[in-house]
């Protein structure tokens, strides 16, 4: 095979390329240069009894059947088929090595915005600790941060009405009380989140958060977070590439989780402030009384015992209810209960006084007062309608009309001509009807227990004896939860406010109500009754005398024989 010995432009060909730019000269120069150069190497690996053909780079030694070449020409073209794997190994390796930058520069952003990520969500979260509480600000646009006439009539700033447990409740708040996590408990309308509030207005919110309980986990993670101003990694950009995120778990999980970051902020502010943090949950009877419920409650009561033995964060937990106190006792070593109660008489007196003599110029009569009194009783909502109201004796009516009517649409008993379809919602009725009157005729044989500065005592039964009275050990609860009757921190049962036992008074009152409840509770044995019968019918067996032996509660048959009769006997 013959090559051409050069690729350099002919004589003619040169003229035509000096027209075009000297750019454009120097690539054409070049280029003929490169196939000089590839021209020159095929010739020597023809020499060398190599193909004509590109070498694979595989083809390290000779074709079959040729020796191989171990002269100067055999080092020549190993030295050239070296310089045609040069290129490639060195675009290997840039590749490689942008790989590996672009990687390394990727993972050290990622794990940068982590751990900012985890720095700004400690940030936030300890802001929402700064003084300043959104809770304040809802209750002073709403109007619910108390004002009312104090003690001293020149000093504007504090609350007429001083309930003794403030000082304790200021205590807590401000962090001075701490070793201990504390369940309020009480009545509804007793001043609890009142109480609560006053506290926070008094330092500003600082290092407190407060956030209302829900049935729902769901609804109280989201509570939580918003207190706490935690998103539980909802804002995190990682989703944004399909990554699976902490959040996809269940609402317990992320409790635990805002707890954890809320421990670390603690740890920080103890470091810097010396206090504890407080977080106020309100409402915890709100709290569904299941599984999912109990779940919640204990998971809350193992980081407040962990956290009260720390001086970490002191947990304050607000409830109406019973159940709540009831199932904390089980493994409580660091609560303190604080029962809330209503306004002594001196104290309610004295209220109504001062708030009529400042906003309606008024002096009420003495009788006028201990009338209110004896319709409401000190309970702090009651007398906050009657004092704002211009008739008060009018507003105390119509406030024990209402629980009245309250107690009869939930357990009005229907008498000894119901339908056996309403049995359960009867048993349920007849049960608080009976609480009821034993209360009332607890009252009548002990008389009226008055003290001329705590006011009227309720009569009150043990939980086991009114259990014991209604013979149901699952209703009182219920009661308790709708607010007829309620169980205090020493396990006493009494009417929810004294309202609601003048209603139990006219109720019982009422001619035929004995008698109207005894028919209610016959037909409910009755029908109880009917239950437990089993009724056999013999059919096609008439004109015979039947026999019927045998005891099956005694493990013994039953026998049923014919017995005949004397006329047929006698023929």
């Amino acid at each position: 095979m013959a090559f051409a010995p050069s690729l350099s432009l002919s004589k003619n060909a040169r003229p035509l390329i000096q027209c075009f730019s000297p750019s454009f000269q120097s690539r054409v120069a070049l280029a003929s240069v490169r196939d000089h150069s590839y021209l020159s190497r095929q010739q020597k690996r023809h020499a060398n009894g190599y193909g004509a053909g590109p070498q694979s780079p595989g083809q390290v030694g000779a074709q079959p059947g040729q020796p191989e070449d171990t002269g100067e020409g055999g080092s020549d073209g190993k030295s050239h088929r070296a310089a045609d794997w040069a290129p490639t190994l060195l675009k290997m390796f840039e590749n490689a090595a942008t790989t590996v930058v672009s990687l390394t520069v990727l993972g050290l952003a990622g794990y940068g915005y982590h751990r900012y990520y985890k720095y700004l969500v400690l940030q936030k979260m300890e802001n929402a600790f700064k003084p300043g509480d959104p809770v304040l600000e809802l209750a002073a646009l709403g109007g619910e941060t108390p004002k009312s006439i104090v003690d001293n009539e020149d000093n504007d700033d504090q609350h007429w009405i001083r309930l003794k447990e403030q000082q304790k409740i200021d205590a807590i708040v401000n962090g001075s009380d701490r070793g201990h996590y504390h369940l309020l408990i009480g009545e509804k309308g007793t001043g609890k989140s009142s109480m609560l509030l006053d506290a926070m207005q008094k330092v500003d919110g600082e290092g407190i958060s407060m956030f209302e309980a829900h049935a729902d986990p769901e609804i109280f993670r989201i509570r939580l977070g918003k207190a706490l101003d935690y998103e539980f990694h909802e804002d995190y950009i990682g989703s944004l590439f399909s990554i699976r995120g902490p959040r996809d778990t269940t609402a317990l999980l992320d409790i635990e989780r805002a707890f954890n970051k809320l421990e670390k902020i603690a740890l920080l502010r103890r470091k810097k402030v010396g206090k504890p943090l407080v977080l106020i949950i309100n409402s915890t009877h709100l709290l569904r009384d299941d599984e999912d419920g109990r779940d919640l409650l204990e998971l809350i009561q193992q980081r407040a015992e962990q956290w009260a033995a720390s001086n970490l964060v002191t947990v304050v937990m607000n409830s109406d209810d019973y159940w709540v106190y009831e199932r904390l006792k089980q493994y409580a070593t660091r609560m303190q209960i604080l029962p809330v109660l209503d306004l002594p008489r001196s104290q309610a007196i004295s209220a109504l006084v001062r708030y009529r003599s400042r906003y309606y110029n008024e002096e009420p009569k003495p009788e006028i007062l201990e009338q209110v009194y004896e319709k409401i009783g000190g309970r702090l909502s009651f007398l906050n309608q009657v004092a704002r109201s211009k008739d008060m004796l009018h507003t105390c009516d119509k406030i024990c009309r209402a629980e009245k009517t309250w107690f009869l649409n939930n357990c009005w008993i229907l008498g000894e001509e119901m339908d056996d379809d309403v049995m359960d919602q009867q048993k349920y009725a007849s049960a608080a009807m009976v609480l009821a009157k034993a209360l009332v005729d607890q009252e009548k044989a002990q008389g009226s227990q008055y003290d001329p500065e705590t006011g009227r005592i309720l009569p009150q039964i043990p939980l086991h004896k009114a259990r014991q009275v209604m013979t149901r050990a699952d209703f009182i609860k219920d009661y308790d939860h709708i607010n007829i009757f309620t169980i205090d921190a020493q396990a006493m049962v009494r009417a929810d406010s004294v309202p609601m036992l003048n209603a139990f008074r006219e109720i019982c009152s009422e001619e035929g109500f004995e008698e109207h409840l005894q028919g209610t509770l016959d037909r409910i044995s009755a029908i109880e009754s009917l239950g437990r019968t089993r009724e056999i019918v013999a059919k096609d067996l008439i004109g015979n005398i039947y026999q019927i032996q045998g005891r099956p509660d005694k493990g013994e048959g039953i026998r049923v024989s014919i017995k005949a009769k004397e006329d047929e006997g006698k023929d």
